[in-house]
């Protein structure tokens, strides 16, 4: 019933994931569930940590700075309306009136 531990990478595709173009490492499920504290001290400190379901369905597995990074930029307003109507100034009393002085007078003689 137990694997043998003689290979302790297997189930691992290997990926350098410092290069944030490099697809992230992946695991199978199953080294996944048995290694998760690997996997996840792995996304804290390499990056992103793919896990597939027999090669096909995944998940990824991110450091929580890096996961509010991306859904905050997915939360940014949709318009520059929606923008000042969410904006954190509304409702602040604001003076507009511009001084209508014409400034100086020239001589263009």
């Amino acid at each position: 019933m137990a694997k043998s531990l003689k290979n302790p990478d297997r189930g691992i595709a290997s990926m350098p994931a410092a290069d944030p173009k490099v697809a992230p490492e992946s695991w199978q499920i199953q080294s996944a569930k048995a290694r998760f504290s690997e996997v996840f001290r792995r996304a804290r400190t390499e990056g992103p940590q793919r896990i597939t379901r027999q090669g096909k369905e995944g998940v990824v597995m991110v450091a929580e700075e890096q996961y509010a990074r991306l859904v905050g930029k997915s939360h940014q307003p949709k318009s520059l309306v929606q923008f000042f109507r969410q904006s954190p100034l509304v409702g602040v009393d604001l003076d507009l009136q511009r001084d209508r002085n014409p400034g100086r007078d020239t001589d263009l003689t």
